[in-house]
């Protein structure tokens, strides 16, 4: 929640004309996430392959008396492809692994990608839960997932403890992690579906720090707060990915 509608729309089209110019190779999935107010003028700017479309959150029916809902149903038809679930910010703010979970399974239902937030806070961090409390998360927004030939699950490692703090954790911790997360997912899934995973950090990623965690075994990407409010810095930092 820090863009106006127009803000928005104008870094939108200079993130697409610096995507376009920068000549980002093939292979780099570039995904903008607006907010829910934006989306429909962000989804006209990029009608582009070059940019692909996601959202915040999602309520996991369609319809129905859901007063300030966002329905999957209408996300799709802005061209939304990608949903961020269970972000550390919506969790502080009470969302349940159950709520989680089933909104997971609506966004498959959906054929979209799930992209899964997972990470400790500071004090369990200090407490040492944090191979626990990452195990949990990833097990409680896998539990009875059922995943078809083809779909794509994004779980993406944010230790919420740096989150906006302009730290970025060492890259050995984020590989060891990423290590949890992976062996957390093969548990979740019975060991099937190793296929459709992939894994990335979030947490004051930068231009500088990107490359860090993107040549790591395990990360093929990020998940950028801060750094995405300004298509410049953006655009600079998937360059550098």
């Amino acid at each position: 929640m820090q863009l106006t509608v127009d803000q928005a729309v104008e870094e939108a089209k200079e993130l697409k004309s610096l995507v376009k110019k920068n000549k980002i190779d093939k292979e780099t999935k570039v995904v903008v996430c607006p907010s829910f107010l934006s989306m429909s003028e962000v989804s006209k700017v990029f009608k582009t392959p070059d940019v692909l479309l996601g959202a915040q959150d999602t309520y996991p029916g369609d319809s129905g008396a859901h007063t300030g809902e966002v329905s999957l149903k209408n996300l799709q038809i802005l061209g939304c492809q990608f949903v961020i679930l269970g972000h550390s910010e919506r969790r502080a703010m009470g969302e349940t692994d159950a709520s989680i979970n089933a909104k997971v399974k609506a966004v498959l239902e959906h054929d979209m990608v799930p992209i899964i937030c997972v990470g400790e806070t500071y004090d369990e961090r200090k407490e040492e839960k944090t191979n626990f409390v990452v195990i949990h998360q990833v097990y409680e927004a896998l539990k009875d997932v059922k995943i078809k030939e083809g779909q794509q699950i994004i779980l993406a490692y944010e230790p919420v403890w740096v989150i906006g703090s302009g730290q970025v954790i060492d890259d050995k911790e984020a590989d060891r992690m990423s290590d949890i997360v992976y062996q957390s997912f093969v548990d979740a899934m019975n060991g099937e579906h190793l296929s459709s995973l992939n894994i990335i950090y979030g947490g004051s990623v930068t231009p500088d720090t990107v490359s860090r965690f993107t040549n790591l075994k395990n990360i093929k990407g990020v998940l950028v707060g801060g750094a995405s409010l300004d298509g410049k810095v953006f655009a600079e930092l998937v360059k550098n990915a």
